[in-house]
């Protein structure tokens, strides 16, 4: 019993490392999230005014290819099938790359300050 025990503390040890390393590495990481926007609740957070012509979602995709890419879809278009209106670089570049062109209606108010939007959208990757 005793040369037996070596092996099993070995064995042990192994897979206790074995289950604790990463099993994916961090360049194929994806986190992606969202946050239902609405002109009426807007400016209780947000200095600027309300962005888009419609409530929707803001929503983040991170892939280490790009960074955080941060899209608006109006309400009733967050679906599998549907492409967001990109808001910042990140999605552009991302969009472009894979040959992609958003396919919900275009919902951002003629010269609108998406500063405060895309902010929303990066800190839900973050967090």
């Amino acid at each position: 019993m005793r040369i037996d025990m070596p092996r099993r503390l070995i064995s042990l040890a192994f897979l206790s490392l074995a289950a604790c390393s990463p099993t994916q590495e961090v360049s194929h990481k994806f986190v992606s999230s969202y946050a239902t926007v609405d002109e009426l609740f807007w400016p209780a957070d947000h200095d600027t005014p309300y962005p888009f012509t419609t409530s929707g979602e803001i929503s983040c995709v991170y892939y280490p290819d790009f960074g955080i890419e941060v899209y608006f879809e109006p309400a009733g278009y967050s679906k599998d099938s549907s492409i967001g209106t990109p808001l910042n670089q990140a999605a552009q570049k991302a969009l472009k790359k894979a040959g992609m062109t958003p396919n919900v209606p275009y919902n951002i108010k003629k010269g609108a300050d998406l500063s405060e939007a895309i902010e929303v959208g990066l800190k839900l990757c973050v967090s």
